[in-house]
């Protein structure tokens, strides 16, 4: 049977594409950020997963303020990134797991989830940069997006992502065919982008966050949205994405490594290697 072997998570800021696009890795102001990704990357290179579930958020590609599902999961044997710009490279179609994304989408459902299954699907830098930071070379696994709504309220609350991610994980373990799974939580930490708190990052919260990743995956989900909008930005809300990824993974992982940078584009950069224990 198929299995999850580890939880993966980074902050997706588009000028990461631009830096890595301009070969800025070494550059002061980038090296910190990127230097993070050196364990991480290792890791996967030893495991070798066959396919990587990435949960995250769309912005404006496929769906926009008058259509915005609350969870759209991917069914497509292939995704082109046509990004919006921001210097972020143009990279080749990503091959997707549709057994598997077929999978998902059936368990899902079958739990009650009412999932937009899309055949066709363009991905941005929110699926795209946490493939190249993780798989610089491009030699990574198989893909299923599972794009999660953070940016048109009502949002899911994070107890409903929590629960999203432990259906995924269930739908995996039930899938046929000895793969080696690994989830992806794209986006955040704290970080808003405008309005008067634009600017603001909430160092103490996001490096609780991050502990609870370890060793108690549920914490943040005490919080309503709203509360964790007050607590990590409006565009933190993006840490759904890892509390679903860590969701699907098992309840006992040890960690590989972790980094957490400030700043990055007024961003609270965050990533995370997690592995089964």
């Amino acid at each position: 049977m198929a299995r999850i072997i580890g939880a993966l998570a980074t902050s997706h800021i588009p000028a990461i594409g631009g830096a890595i696009a301009k070969g800025l890795e070494q550059d002061p102001y980038w090296k910190p950020f990127f230097d993070g990704f050196g364990p991480a990357r290792d890791w996967l290179r030893q495991e070798k997963p066959d396919v990587a579930i990435i949960f995250y958020n769309d912005h404006g590609l496929n769906f926009f303020l008058d259509k915005m599902p609350t969870f759209a999961i991917g069914a497509a044997p292939e995704y082109r990134n046509d990004d919006e710009g921001w210097g972020i490279p143009t990279l080749p179609p990503f091959k997707g797991a549709p057994d598997l994304s077929w999978a998902i989408i059936n368990h899902l459902v079958e739990q009650e989830f009412d999932i937009v299954s899309c055949q066709e699907m363009l991905v941005d830098h929110a699926f795209t940069l946490p493939y190249k930071l993780f798989w610089p070379k491009g030699e990574g696994p198989l893909t299923v997006p599972v794009c999660i709504n953070t940016v048109q309220f009502p949002l899911p609350s994070a107890k409903r992502c929590v629960a999203l991610g432990r259906a995924v994980g269930e739908a995996v373990a039930a899938w046929d065919g000895d793969k080696k799974v690994v989830v992806i939580g794209s986006g955040g930490l704290s970080h808003q982008l405008d309005g008067q708190r634009a600017g603001f990052i909430n160092k103490p919260f996001d490096l609780k966050f991050m502990q609870s990743m370890i060793d108690e995956p549920e914490w943040a989900a005490q919080y309503s949205i709203r509360e964790l909008v007050e607590k990590t930005g409006t565009q933190g809300i993006e840490l759904l994405n890892w509390l679903a990824a860590r969701a699907a993974a098992p309840r006992r992982m040890r960690k590989v490594h972790s980094n957490y940078h400030i700043p990055i584009s007024n961003t609270a950069a965050g990533m995370m290697a997690l592995e089964a224990a």
